[in-house]
């Protein structure tokens, strides 16, 4: 299927998907192992979860049972988690990795991220949140050094915190997972990636489901013949964005895959660009020092 040759080159070497199944609010172990099932059939490779999803070990569960049934190698399977904020500092975060892997039943992750940039019981303002980070990150670049981690990256990041990361780090963030869509382009996170050889990967592409009945949006869908969500994704993936959609629906699962048979004409993605109004639908981590 041609949706799944579709990948980006991470800093790595590796590629990655850039269409992945999102699995957050994905809960219990019936719901969690169909849907596995569903996006693998219907040619996803790429999964994201993380530590506080709470669905680890039964997305395990789905891997172990439908891979050898759709004759999927371990080594064209892409798996992201992510490190619960509690976890942040150096031991705390290698226990968590060690969990994590044991959960997902895996020797290795394709990708880690460091899943907020503050540490839970901290208040955001709190200094102290500067050296957990630092001492996170030194963690996973162990951790990656060994190869339980092929690529390291952040989640929530702003310029702020990824310019701090860049100055310390050894190994350079592979990804940076963020709030983007047409109302939240976030173009100074996207150039600083860019400039840095970090890909820019999309969570919350349909602004929680909210943009789908927006006006540009849904005229562009009737336009194209395409859902607005297929719109809203194929924008973002049209700029070499990397997208994470959930679904637990069939159909929109092979919706969300089904990006690569158009083209967003120049003037239309300029209308989606211009919704840029610096909308968050999710958590603004601006203010965690």
């Amino acid at each position: 299927m041609k949706d799944t040759m579709d990948t980006v080159k991470l800093n790595t070497g590796s590629d990655m998907p850039i269409v992945g199944l999102g699995t957050f609010k994905l809960r219990g172990q019936e719901l969690v192992v169909q849907t596995v099932e569903t996006a693998l059939k219907l040619g996803y490779r790429s999964i994201d979860t993380a530590a506080v999803y709470r669905n680890e070990a039964d997305i395990a569960i789905a891997l172990k049972q439908f891979c050898p049934k759709y004759g999927i190698e371990r080594n064209n399977l892409f798996i992201t988690s992510k490190l619960a904020p509690k976890d942040q500092g150096f031991a705390e975060a290698k226990a968590a990795v060690l969990k994590s892997l044991e959960a997902l039943g895996l020797e290795y992750l394709d990708l880690y991220l460091v899943h907020w940039p503050g540490k839970q019981g901290m208040l955001r303002e709190d200094e102290r949140n500067r050296q957990y980070r630092k001492d996170t990150w030194r963690a996973l670049e162990e951790l990656h050094q060994e190869g339980r981690l092929r690529a390291i990256g952040v989640s929530n990041y702003t310029v702020r915190h990824m310019k701090e990361l860049l100055k310390h780090c050894q190994v350079k963030p592979a990804v940076l997972q963020i709030e983007h869509h047409p109302e939240l382009q976030q173009t100074k996170l996207m150039s600083l990636c860019r400039e840095h050889g970090i890909h820019f990967q999309a969570y919350s592409s349909l602004g929680t489901g909210k943009l789908v009945t927006h006006p540009a949006v849904m005229e562009t869908a009737t336009k194209y013949n395409k859902t607005p969500g297929q719109i809203l994704l194929r924008w973002a993936v049209q700029r070499g964005v990397g997208v994470i959609p959930k679904s637990t629906n069939p159909q929109h699962l092979k919706d969300n895959i089904h990006i690569f048979d158009f083209t967003l004409e120049e003037g239309d993605m300029g209308r989606l660009d211009s919704l840029d109004s610096g909308m968050h639908y999710c958590w603004d981590p601006e203010h965690v020092a």
